[in-house]
């Protein structure tokens, strides 16, 4: 994973930062290198989530998915950290696995997606670290029944992965099924290179080996300054536009295959750094798709936003055939790719040409190296941003708040957030 900072100059962009500025925030990227060290070092939690490429097992992981078999489809239910990393692999690289990922509980929904898979050749992974997360516990019970009801045995083609002590390794003891264990000290959105994420990519037959070896990588690069480490050149310069007033972070991949990695970083991101009245807002855009939409806010809208595209220097060809209509003509004999990254090019000097921020990560190609280097430098950005920033990128308190309202709501315990329900202000306008 390369970087490119300099469309986020301030001698190219407003808002910019200068060489100087970058210069002087090099210092505190050195202490919070040195921070980050330290709590590796500890094992610490959360920073024990950098380790994960020297510390994930392959081997272990793909025994559990040879154990089930060679399934047409892969049910994960799961949701956010639980869902996204796997999701982001399996959608980038994964072939030949059908795949769904029961992340959200919408009845309409669920049915339809059950419906359509061949339940006798559907194997399941059912993720929660502490086994409580109650809308993965309502599809799992949900997917159970589905499986009982086509008179398929769930207890054969069932995978629990979750933490050492809870409801869901009760039920893995009680059937005796097989298990994974989500990593201590790891959270959910930061555990894609963890078993969490990998089930899912050993069915669907990416290199494990290959997509930890792209994170090592990254993960030896991190040294204390950010002109020797692309993965804090991008978290101090996202940071210090984000101080600047580019407070939305609109990543743009240029490759279908990464439209899931966009929301897979939104979580990050978000979830990670929206704490104390900080943080950017993360938006998710897709090229050369979002070129005809979101593109014009962009160029043309408020001076508040940092534009991250990520874009392969290797593709697959795919020929454009020559054609009879003279206005076209240019596009015969050449690809696809040619023309996808023309227009990548085209996006990147608009944006600069309007004085607009944009950040360029480049990788060699979307294979499985690339990707486990993309996600370990945006993991190791984004505790970069927290560190600098001054708040910890590892909890998530107003995702709790709302889990026990909804809880109480449900009358799973008795929990205060639950009676700001009732207390809500409301102003209807009726037809």
């Amino acid at each position: 994973m390369d970087v490119d900072i300099g469309n986020a100059l301030s001698s190219v962009a407003s808002p910019g930062v200068s060489r100087d500025s970058l210069e002087r925030l090099d210092e505190r990227v050195a202490l919070a290198h040195e921070r980050i060290e330290a709590g590796r070092n500890a094992d610490a939690h959360g920073y024990a989530a950098l380790n994960l490429p020297e510390r994930t097992d392959p081997d272990a992981v793909r025994a559990v998915a040879d154990s089930l078999g060679d399934p047409e489809a892969l049910v994960t239910v799961g949701i956010g950290g639980s869902a996204l990393g796997a999701a982001t692999i399996t959608d980038a690289l994964g072939a030949g696995l059908e795949t769904a990922y029961l992340d959200n509980v919408d009845p309409a929904w669920i049915a339809e997606r059950l419906g359509r898979l061949p339940l006798s050749e559907t194997a399941v992974n059912v993720v929660s670290r502490s086994g409580t997360t109650a809308e993965t516990l309502a599809n799992f019970l949900v997917v159970r029944e589905v499986f009982a009801d086509a008179g398929v045995d769930w207890t054969e083609r069932t995978v629990v992965t979750t933490g050492e002590s809870g409801p869901l390794a009760e039920l893995a003891d009680r059937h005796d099924l097989s298990r994974l264990s989500v990593p201590e000290g790891v959270p959910g959105r930061f555990s894609a290179l963890s078993p969490v994420g990998l089930l899912a990519a050993a069915l669907a037959d990416v290199d494990l080996e290959a997509l930890l070896a792209g994170a090592r990588a990254e993960a030896e690069s991190l040294t204390e300054s950010l002109f020797d480490c692309p993965a804090y050149a991008y978290g101090a310069t996202a940071y210090a536009l984000n101080c600047r007033g580019a407070s939305i972070n609109a990543m743009m991949p240029y490759a279908e295959s990464l439209e899931t990695y966009a929301e897979w970083f939104a979580q990050l991101w978000a979830e990670s750094l929206g704490k104390d009245g900080l943080g950017a807002t993360p938006v998710c855009a897709l090229g050369a798709t979002d070129q005809h939409s979101q593109l014009q806010l962009y160029r043309a809208g408020p001076r508040d936003k940092l534009v991250t595209f990520v874009v392969p220097s290797g593709r697959p060809e795919l020929q454009i055939p020559d054609t009879e209509v003279d206005e076209l003509a240019y596009l015969g004999g050449t690809d696809l790719g040619t023309l996808l990254d023309a227009e990548f090019a085209a996006t990147e000097a608009s944006l600069a040409a309007a004085g607009r921020p944009n950040v360029r990560i480049e990788l060699d190609r979307v294979d499985a190296h690339g990707l486990g280097g993309l996600l370990y430098g945006m993991e190791a950005a984004c505790v970069l941003v927290g560190e600098l920033s001054g708040v910890n990128a590892f909890d998530q308190p107003a995702v709790e708040w709302g889990k026990r309202a909804a809880r109480g709501l449900l009358g799973g315990g008795e929990f205060e957030e639950a009676g700001a329900i009732a207390g809500k202000t409301s102003l209807r306008v009726e037809r």
